[in-house]
This record gives structure tokens, sequence and C-alpha cells, in this order.
């Protein structure tokens, strides 16, 4: 099987060191495979996204000595392939309407009770609402994000694969592979269709790496825990399954995580200042 890898950034700031090492070890792995490397913009977040970082991050790329495929997938002109994944969740009975606000579930929810990223495990505010009361939320105007039931989405899952757990291929940096056991249910009724774009990252991604026929997912051990509710999105969606490498995340020395809003290691920043692509790949540990 050819292996196919994706680096897949989102413009809404100027790319890293840490973004760096991502899009490295995928073109890296791609070739030592004799596979293929992909590039992919993510730009569901329309509020966000600026073309000025789109075309900075192709030639941040190309600085780096970096080929890809073309055309280059834009996640934004594909709206239209995200609703239809969510409409076979949705006739599965398997994702509802919410119009709860963040301060809504914040005051609702135990501040014990949190998800991988943090934010308070969805309180139920939703779900099982009558079919009226939706109504008139969306006659008034409004726009509700959609959920995944997961106590639903997990019988179902039970129903397909009967006792057989859900899990992925894990591949460390040294090459060896471990299967580790997916664990969705920590991340309870998530939000899989946003209020202001038909997608989510969760949606968007499993729907994309299936398309574009990715096998091999590099990226940052902050993602780790997501991969959880996108292997069980793959398994209602019948997608295929990749195996997944999550490498280290690149941090200041008081442990913050590099950041696009702080403008951290710029890699345009650094390159004015003189810095070649070989002086990149030493600062991220690659001779």
């Amino acid at each position: 099987m050819t292996a196919v890898t994706r680096f897949a950034p989102s413009p809404n700031g100027h790319l890293h060191v840490g973004h760096a090492l991502s899009a490295i070890i995928a073109y890296d792995a791609a070739r030592k495979e004799g596979g293929r490397f992909l590039l992919r913009i993510e730009d569901i977040d329309l509020e966000r996204r600026r073309p000025e970082f789109v075309d900075a991050i192709y030639e941040d790329l190309a600085w780096l000595g970096l080929a890809w495929e073309e055309p280059v997938l834009v996640q934004s002109e594909h709206f239209a392939e995200y609703l239809k994944a969510a409409d076979k969740l949705i006739a599965m009975g398997l994702l509802y309407p919410c119009f709860a606000t963040r301060a809504e579930i914040a005051a609702a929810s135990d501040p014990a009770n949190a998800d991988p990223d943090g934010a308070p495990i969805y309180p139920g505010l939703w779900r099982g609402a009558p079919v009226d009361a939706v109504s008139a939320r969306m006659a008034a105007g409004e726009a509700p994000a959609l959920r995944l039931y997961m106590d639903g989405a997990l019988k179902a899952l039970a129903k397909k694969r009967g006792d057989v757990p859900l899990t992925f291929t894990e591949i460390g940096e040294d090459g060896t592979r471990q299967t580790v056991e997916a664990r969705p249910q920590r991340w309870g009724d998530a939000v899989i269709v946003r209020k202001e774009v038909p997608a989510s990252y969760h949606l968007s991604v499993v729907v994309d790496d299936a398309r574009q026929g990715v096998t091999h997912v590099t990226r940052g051990q902050d993602l780790f825990e997501a991969t959880d509710l996108q292997r069980l999105l793959q398994e209602l969606l019948d997608l295929p399954e990749p195996v997944y490498s999550h490498h280290r995340v690149i941090r200041w020395a008081d442990g913050r995580k590099l950041s696009k809003t702080n403008r951290d290691m710029g890699l345009r920043a650094l390159r004015a200042e003189g810095a070649t692509a070989d002086d990149i790949r030493r600062v991220i540990g690659f001779a």
C-alpha cells in the first residue's frame, strides 16, 4: 500500500517552527515510504481565515524545500461533502440540534467534568428537546449546532462491532506500533456541525482523510485524544481507518506551546533574520 501523508494547517496566522516540525515529519514519512505528500488548507473557521495567510503557507513550505501534490484541497470549498456526512448521522438518529450558548453550558456544567480539551462536558440542555421548542428557535432565525448523541453512537458502535473494542494504531517516533483503545465517551455530546459553518474540525478531518486516501496521519501530541472521537466517526460513517503518529509538541522552557497568536518562532520572521531551511531542521531536531 502506498503511504499517503498530509499537512493540514489552518490559515489564521503565520506558520511557526512547530508547524515546520509537523510538515517535515509528514513529508519525510511519505518520501521514506515512496508515497505521496498532500497539503490541505483547513479553513472552515471563516471568520479567522485570511487569504494572505494561505499564500504565506505556500511560501513557507516551499522555502522549507517541501513539495506537495496539486490541487490543494481547501475545506471551505467542500461544505456539501461535510453536510452529506452529517445527514448520514442524522438519518441514524445520532445528531440533535443545540441552541445553548457557552455561558449557558458553563452555568449548567460540573466544573470537575471536562473533555480532553478542558471544555465542560455538555450537560444535555437540548438533548431530547421537544420539536416545537426547536422549531420556534429556528423560526426566529437562530441556527443550531448539531451535537453527537454519544450514548446512541456508542450503542450503534456496539451493534456494529459487538464486543470488539474501538482502537487505533499508533506509530512511535522509533517506528514501533501499538494498539490503543479509543475512548470517545470522554468527549460527551461533542459538536459535529457548528452553528456558523456546516462542519466541525472532527467531521471535516475524517471526511477529508477518507476522500484523499490518507493512510498515515502525522500530527502533534496535543491532538492525540481527538483520535478517540475521530475513530468513532470513521466507524459510524464507514470510512477507512488510517494509522496515526502523534509527535512531540515544541514548547517554550516554561511549558507554553508555540502559538500563532503570539507569533512564536514564526518562519517568516526567522527567514527575514537570515535563517535557512537547514537551520529550521536543526532547531526542530532534524540534522
